[in-house]
């Protein structure tokens, strides 16, 4: 099994950046936690989570494995709870160096105000918002988050989106909502997670397409994301070898909500075989720099 430190190590890093990892309030964390147990509707198999403990035993495992830089990624799912998540994410924050302060938000009446409020400058500005339209029951061209979406876009915080349809296509999922955002705001920072599974090819052309868009690895290339969903088609690899040496792909692993053991992400992607710089940039200096620009 690959160890994390140590293929930071080979590849001269000081260690890694993971964009896409959760922590949650303690009892919406259960909840999720039995979503995966029950292999709820929206998860659609059996997924046996690795990890599971407190905050705590969590942030230090990530420390374990070298990770110097990772998130919270809170997602709201109903009205009136982004601003509970949006709160209790800056707090982590503040008690957790490594953390970048995370946010989300959801169609709902003043979200622009408080999109705007969280986008401020100040030491809890968020660096990261989440949004996940599968859990969320929502599609990105709401307009009820059309404000909402220009603040963003002006202040170039990155949105980590989960759009695509896996691992359970819904009406909300899909690359197309996602093109239509983007024509009417096509200077957001969208980081698409998952690499856009199942619709690579369409995400990643929305990524080459766009500035400002970008892909991240979260749970793509592992042998339990292939069975599930296909793998990641070989012909896409070069174009994928270009967007990520463009500081366009970042490391993302779904930490903890994983069924098997982090360094499994690593070993996929360095399976790929796109060479040592390409896994710099990816595990590193893309995620370095994107938050920098934030």
């Amino acid at each position: 099994m690959t160890d994390p430190r140590a293929f930071a190590e080979a590849l001269g890093l000081p260690g890694l950046m993971d964009l896409h990892t959760h922590f949650l309030p303690p009892r919406v964390m259960a909840k999720v936690r039995a979503q995966f147990d029950a292999a709820g509707p929206l998860i659609g198999r059996p997924w046996p989570l690795h990890y599971r403990d407190d905050d705590e035993v969590l942030v230090e495992t990530l420390r374990s494995f070298g990770v110097r830089r990772f998130t919270a990624l809170p997602y709201a799912h109903k009205p009136g709870m982004a601003e509970f998540l949006n709160d209790w994410a800056a707090a982590f924050a503040a008690r957790v160096p490594e953390a970048a302060v995370c946010g989300t938000f959801f169609p709902e009446p003043g979200v622009a105000s408080y999109v705007a409020a969280r986008s401020a400058p100040s030491p809890d500005r968020v660096e990261v918002w989440k949004v996940h339209v599968q859990v969320g029951a929502f599609t990105v061209t709401d307009p009820l988050l059309d404000e909402a979406w220009s603040v963003v876009a002006a202040s170039g915080t990155p949105v980590v989106l989960h759009a695509g349809s896996g691992p359970v296509p819904t009406e909300h999922t899909g690359p197309a909502p996602v093109a239509e955002l983007l024509v009417r705001h096509p200077r957001l920072r969208l980081v698409i997670a998952h690499a856009g599974a199942p619709e690579y090819a369409e995400f990643l052309a929305l990524a080459e397409t766009h500035e400002r868009v970008a892909l991240d690895t979260t749970m793509a290339f592992t042998p339990f994301f292939d069975e599930m969903g296909g793998a990641y088609p070989s012909a896409l690899l070069p174009r994928l070898r270009d967007l990520g040496l463009a500081g366009k792909v970042h490391l993302g692993s779904d930490f903890p909500h994983i069924p098997y053991a982090y360094g499994e992400q690593l070993a996929a992607l360095d399976a790929l075989g796109l060479g040592e710089d390409w896994l710099r940039a990816v595990c590193w200096t893309s995620t370095a720099e994107m938050l920098d620009k934030g």
